[in-house]
């Protein structure tokens, strides 16, 4: 799967598409070399990043400070870096398996 890949320093690097005002926050399944996460919060004043970064710290057990946003602060097209991953990036896309 081309949407992670870990850096030199053992971060995870992901590679997502964002899909804001959504019903749930959710990993979505694949859009081209992304995973598509639909996020319940609207695009307005950092929000959106906010819930992202947030969901992202629960589902990788690492705290939000370990949670960067690279590329893509106000783009649907975001770079994430998770530093140290508490777990592999199996835990979101085992979810679109359920």
């Amino acid at each position: 799967m081309n949407w992670y890949r870990y850096d030199d320093a053992d971060n995870l690097v992901l590679t997502l598409h964002i899909q804001t005002g959504e019903k749930n926050t959710e990993a979505a399944g694949l859009h081209g070399d992304a995973l598509r996460i639909k996020l319940a919060a609207a695009p307005v004043k950092g929000k959106a990043n906010t819930a992202l970064l947030k969901f992202l710290a629960k589902h990788f057990d690492v705290p939000l400070n370990q949670v960067i946003l690279r590329q893509g602060d106000k783009s649907r097209h975001k770079v994430i870096i998770i530093q140290q991953p508490g777990c592999s990036p199996d835990v979101l896309y085992s979810e679109l398996q359920n």
